[in-house]
């Protein structure tokens, strides 16, 4: 099941009609407003800025003092603008009230029903920085329906990227131990570092570690020597952005054909993906040959098996036998991964 927080299509057609409201009655307001000060500059041939002032204490119906000399003509025309100008005043100024106190209360509804939906989460992903590294990771768990919390300290930033897509965030420094709480850390199966400091990665894996010793830490980091701080820190795996694009550059260097085909693949309808998948006792695939088993009907291939104190074999020989205990690397489309996933999480659930 997925968890991503999405905003009804009558509520955003509710926020729009409310923001065209709100600009009609601005608009209103300040059409009147020039109205009036252009009739008593017409009229009794005063400065731009006493006209204003007269059409000001005039609506507002403060009468402080009479900047403007008023003629016949002037007294009739304020007894016109008095008449329809105060009750366009009054009700341009009790709207825009209420506009603003609606924003405020249905920002304050929005974050609690957001909170609330992720209060719901487990299993899911926790995501620290929407920078340019962070939402590259968020369209990523998003395209493949993965469920995961943003946490930024950058409120507008928040609210451009992950508002318009429907993403569950939290304001916040993600170093607090109470914003990772809020975010589900002691739930999640695992969380990424990718803030623009190194220092804050290192407190954030440091923080993330001590509230959930077992769940997987990921962090991004400038440099092999902030990398070293930082899996000392906890990090299970420490990525470095500048690293990873050499990496790939000299890859499409000597192997171009076999990265288009990955780049391509990857990029498919579905994609392809590579899983880690543990076998217990309770998995009926436990003691089987892998020729024995049903992956390849599935469009599963196992590429890699894992067994504990050994060298992991790559490729396995399908006379392999699974035991308790080993970890296999299943190849597949994003789909077929998913419900081997889904398979092995039900095995877990069932009672022996």
């Amino acid at each position: 099941m997925v968890f991503h927080f999405i905003i009804p299509p009558n509520q955003t057609n509710q926020q729009k009609q409310s923001v065209a409201q709100f600009v009609r009655i601005v608009l209103l307001l300040v059409g009147f407003t020039i109205f009036g000060t252009v009739g008593i500059r017409w009229i009794e041939d005063a400065t731009w800025l006493n006209s204003l002032y007269m059409i000001v204490i005039t609506a507002t119906t403060v009468g402080y003092e009479d900047p403007v000399t008023l003629s016949d003509n002037g007294k009739l025309f304020i007894i016109f603008y008095l008449i329809f100008g105060l009750g366009i005043f009054t009700y341009s100024v009790s709207q825009i009230g209420q506009w603003i106190v609606r924003q405020q209360m249905s920002s304050i509804l929005e974050k609690r029903r957001m909170q609330k939906a992720i209060s719901n989460l487990a299993g899911h992903y926790i995501v620290c920085g929407i920078g340019r590294m962070g939402a590259s990771i968020c369209e990523y768990l998003h395209e493949r329906e993965k469920p995961f919390v943003v946490i930024d300290k950058d409120d507008e930033r928040l609210q451009l990227t992950c508002e318009e897509k429907g993403w569950l965030y939290i304001h916040g420094d993600a170093t607090d131990d109470f914003i990772l709480q809020s975010a589900g850390i002691e739930t999640a199966k695992s969380l990424a570092a990718a803030l623009p400091g190194d220092a804050d990665n290192v407190y954030v894996v440091l923080t993330a570690r001590m509230l959930n010793p077992e769940f997987q830490i990921i962090a991004r980091a400038s440099d092999d020597k902030a990398g070293d701080k930082i899996r000392h820190a906890g990090a299970n795996r420490v990525v470095s952005p500048f690293r990873s694009g050499a990496v790939k550059i000299a890859r499409f260097m000597i192997h171009p054909a076999v990265e288009d085909f990955v780049e391509v693949a990857s990029k498919h309808v579905g994609g392809f993906e590579v899983a880690d998948l543990q076998i217990t006792d309770a998995n009926p695939y436990c003691s089987k040959k892998l020729h024995e088993t049903d992956f390849s009907t599935k469009g599963i291939m196992i590429v890699g098996i894992c067994r504990p104190g050994q060298q992991p074999q790559m490729p396995p020989p399908s006379t392999s036998i699974l035991n308790a205990g080993d970890s296999i690397f299943a190849l597949g489309s994003s789909d077929a991964i998913n419900s081997l996933m889904e398979e092995f999480n039900g095995f877990e659930e069932t009672p022996a």
